[in-house]
């Protein structure tokens, strides 16, 4: 897998970071990290297995295809209850990638945090668990 890493101001205050990964079928995943106050994203030191990348983003994919679905129920006047339990369907599905997500997060980066006593990543990693279990 190769990177290329891009660095620019979107403007004063903001900074953003992308990331392009390129895996073995080169197939290419691109995101995007924006920081408001100026700060830069800390270097994880490691990729995320392209395996675990396509995981994510076929449950990403079934989510949004799912989300379509529902909001075509509700465009073509469907039974309240019926939309309803797609709707709790839907927030089981993003509950279950988001553990996923914070797994990986937990077993690949902040590992490679605790080792380097990177004490930004951990308390972002704090942050994100705060806003998750809300």
């Amino acid at each position: 897998m190769s990177d290329n890493h891009e660095h620019g101001h979107v403007h004063a205050h903001e900074h953003f970071h992308e990331h392009t990964h390129v895996d073995e079928h080169g197939h290419e995943y691109t995101h995007t990290h924006i920081h408001g106050d100026g700060s830069h994203q800390h270097d994880h030191g490691h990729v995320h297995s392209a395996e675990h990348t396509k995981s994510v983003l076929n449950r990403m994919s079934r989510i949004i295809g799912h989300m379509e679905s529902t909001k075509r129920m509700i465009e073509d006047g469907r039974d309240c209850s019926e939309v309803l339990i797609q709707l709790s369907a839907i927030e089981s599905a993003i509950k279950s990638v988001s553990r996923v997500i914070l797994k990986e997060h937990m077993s690949t980066c902040i590992i490679d945090a605790v080792k380097k006593d990177d004490l930004d990543a951990i308390e972002e990693l704090n942050k994100a668990i705060d806003k998750f279990i809300r």
